[in-house]
């Protein structure tokens, strides 16, 4: 056996759920998880042979075999699906059957084997189809794009690693006149890492890699401090560099790539940030700028309180649960406090995998140190020790940053590390943090299907009672919360209750952080109260569709989500007003589609996806979904008498799944048979 392997194992024998880490590890280093090794992971994590068979075959990331070659990812979710994800996934498929075939010897290409995959959402939802190739994301890759990006694959890798930002490598001046290129996914995508490199090399420049400011269609989005302000010009490709130098960039100069000040853009003007307040305003490695923008203000506040006047600040605050569910975060965390042992925990979910959804990505990669902040007071208000983050693997650049600002804390005695002897802000409260990875399960999302795979196991969904606060990760009372609603308490602790509860409307609190998705001309992150319309947020903020044709249908809250037609654009965005017109808010995601799109095909993908993505436990979601592909093929067929078997089944799902997996994907399916019928029985076609 390989020693190196076989340390790596070793190394993770002690930690708790240390199966996930130790695949990880092994499958980073080799390539692929060999099944010779699992007598040796069995033995050391003390589980059968079957149990570490039955993990490696659940998470799609893990293989037993070594890959063919550059792995290529093609996404399929409806936000890239709005913007021709289909005939680009057919379009690698094809290019890559080709390249296998065919050497390119005229220029210099040996005959390449890929590894094509379907992935279900990665993240970068506004500038779709999005294609990783060999790790590295691209967007608006069209069919015709595919065979030069799976040539790029064989080529190395000359831009600046988004780990190792260039501004780190010059001896900064105070006379340094400082721009500001993001970091974030999706404006490296688009090429930040060698925007920031040519202007770094400029004499006399530093460059800080900040967050997005959440106007996607303008990354990358340049900023250069003048005595003004920040000036901001995008989007900056790299071929745009030199001109923008040359007119004077550093100054603020006039140029048709300039934009103004970003606060003063109506965008911004009409957002309510809270948040994401500091999101593209400060650097995210930089503890002293979290600071300097009121970080940690709300933390001293809550170790200052008693632990449960800091529940009872979070309960009347209003804030309920950003992940979807919607439960009120105060109930969840009183819950926790008042349940007996001492041994407590907090768990982020941070395994964001709706379509249409990257709040989460973005505020990880553009303000980590927030979302530590809740954290710590969450640990704080209920007695929770440890803290756990559980990132998508489909978000690597959220992965690096969380564990980069989680060192950085520790070395700060913000939290404690490994050997750490003191105490968090030298409280007397001790909490540590954890950053665990998933593998490509999007039922991971489900939080008790998390908890199970942070204990190293499938991500199956536990039958509940008993609820995860009282009986959650390792048997022990746990706060179960996303990232947005952690990185929302530092502010409601900070400001105080009624400052948030002021924003907002009914039962719906504060604000929500909108995500703008889909085939929409103005993508992003928007922040806001709850209230404003549907169609404002559409048309007003979004600009209506990219593709400039007639807006058909709008899906919120992800793939569970109902799609709405245009009559319905007068619903305000809150939970009530959602749930009376039979659709979810959700996460926040919102992705529209034009008038080309086909309601029926996006029902069928709905039970597609449910099939793929069911953990299995319950028939309802495992067998019904696989059923309800099979009926919507048959009416699609031109056999219309099965839409009556289609109801039925949804009513089946819906009332009979475990969780919201099987029991919301009724929800896309009835919505389109009520205000898209005419789909359904259109003349046979196929649907893929």
């Amino acid at each position: 056996m390989n020693a190196k392997i076989e340390s790596i194992i070793r190394v993770h024998a002690d930690w708790p759920g240390g199966l996930m880490p130790a695949l990880h590890a092994v499958q980073h280093h080799a390539g692929y998880i060999d099944q010779s090794l699992i007598p040796l992971l069995a033995d050391t994590f003390n589980l059968s042979h079957a149990e570490v068979h039955g993990v490696i075959s659940f998470y799609k990331d893990f293989r037993t075999t070594p890959p063919r070659g550059p792995i290529v990812q093609v996404c399929r979710a409806e936000a890239c699906q709005a913007r021709g994800a289909r005939e680009t996934l057919a379009a690698a498929t094809a290019a890559a059957a080709d390249m296998a075939a065919v050497n390119y010897a005229a220029v210099n290409y040996a005959a390449v084997n890929y590894e094509i995959e379907e992935v279900f959402c990665l993240g970068l939802c506004t500038a779709g189809p999005t294609v990783s190739v060999a790790g590295r994301l691209h967007c608006m890759v069209d069919a015709p794009k595919m065979t030069a990006l799976l040539l790029s694959a064989t080529k190395p890798v000359v831009d600046t690693p988004v780990d190792a930002p260039v501004a780190d490598r010059k001896q900064p001046s105070p006379d340094d006149i400082i721009v500001y290129v993001p970091r974030d996914a999706a404006a490296l995508a688009w090429g930040a890492d060698r925007v920031a490199a040519l202007f770094d090399a400029q004499p006399g420049v530093r460059v800080v890699r900040n967050g997005s400011r959440g106007m996607l269609w303008l990354e990358p989005l340049v900023e250069v401090v003048t005595p003004e302000g920040r000036v901001a010009y995008g989007p900056v490709s790299a071929k745009d560099v030199a001109t923008l130098i040359e007119v004077g960039i550093l100054t603020g100069a006039a140029h048709p790539l300039r934009i103004g000040s970003v606060d003063e853009l109506p965008w911004m003007q009409r957002q309510q940030r809270v948040t994401f307040k500091r999101v593209g305003v400060v650097d995210p490695r930089d503890a002293d700028d979290f600071v300097a923008h009121g970080g940690l203000v709300g933390l001293r506040r809550a170790l200052s309180m008693q632990p449960g006047d800091v529940v009872t600040e979070v309960t009347d605050s209003g804030l309920r649960g950003r992940g979807g569910a919607a439960f009120p975060t105060g109930i969840k965390w009183r819950t926790v406090l008042d349940a007996p042992g001492t041994e407590k925990y907090i768990a982020c979910n941070a395994d964001e995998g709706d379509s249409g959804t990257f709040a989460d990505r973005m505020l990880m990669e553009g303000d980590p140190f927030s979302l530590i902040e809740g954290m710590i007071i969450a640990g704080w208000a209920v007695g929770a020790n440890d803290g756990y983050i559980y990132i998508r693997s489909e978000y690597p650049d959220a992965i690096t940053a969380m564990r980069a600002a989680i060192a950085t804390c520790e070395q700060r005695g913000w939290l404690n590390g490994p050997g750490s002897t003191g105490t968090v802000l030298d409280s007397g409260f001790v909490f540590r943090l954890h950053v665990r990875v998933g593998a490509g399960a999007y039922i991971c999302g489900e939080e008790t299907a998390m908890l199970e795979s942070l204990e190293g196991r499938r991500g199956i969904v536990r039958a509940k009672p008993p609820l995860p606060a009282l009986e959650g990760l390792f048997g022990k009372p746990t706060v179960v919360n996303n990232v947005l609603s952690l990185g929302t308490i530092p502010a409601i602790l900070a400001d105080g209750a009624a400052a948030y509860a002021a924003l907002g409307t009914g039962r719906s609190r504060g604000t929500q952080v909108f995500q703008l998705a889909g085939n929409i001309a103005r993508g992003g992150i928007f922040e806001t109260a709850f209230g404003i319309t549907l169609g404002e947020l559409i048309n007003d903020i979004g600009g209506g569709t990219e593709s400039k044709r007639p807006i058909r249908a709008v899906q919120v809250g992800g793939p569970l989500g109902s799609y709405l037609p245009v009559d319905r654009f007068d619903l305000p965005m809150d939970y009530e007003a959602f749930a009376a017109a039979d659709a979810l808010v959700g996460h926040g995601g919102v992705v529209l589609f034009d008038d080309t799109v086909d309601m029926a095909a996006q029902a069928r993908f709905a039970m597609e996806f449910c099939a793929i993505e069911s953990c299995g436990k319950c028939t309802p979601c495992r067998i019904g979904s696989t059923r309800g592909v099979e009926l919507i093929d048959k009416i699609s067929a031109g056999e219309h008498h099965h839409l009556d078997t289609l109801r039925d089944l949804c009513e089946v799902m819906a009332d009979g799944s475990l969780c919201a997996m099987g029991g919301l994907t009724p929800l896309p399916v009835r919505s389109a048979l009520a205000h898209f019928a005419e789909d359904f029985s259109a003349p046979e076609r196929a649907l893929i």
